[in-house]
């Protein structure tokens, strides 16, 4: 009865023990997942942040290109109005 009473309290505390251990690697895996996850979402942001800007860098040229001909072609109608 003895031994059987000492299985029992030997196999509870195992398994109290082994649940701590368990809880541990969570939170490590856990930490370890959050930390990933925040490179990852620094790594997109940069590479975001690098396509607007290149995006917007076209775009201001394309304008002032549009512009330039704007300004071409008003040149040219008013010499030919003048003619």
């Amino acid at each position: 009865m003895k031994k059987s009473i000492l299985a029992l309290a030997f196999m509870a505390v195992a398994m109290v023990s082994c649940q701590d251990k368990t809880k541990e690697k969570v939170e490590d895996a856990t930490e370890a997942v959050g930390t990933e996850v925040e490179a990852k979402l620094d790594t997109i942001s940069e590479k975001v942040e690098t396509v607007i800007d290149s995006a917007q860098s076209k775009t201001g040229k394309a304008l002032e290109k549009g512009a330039e001909k704007l300004e071409q072609g008003a040149e040219n109608m008013k010499e030919a109005a003048k003619k």
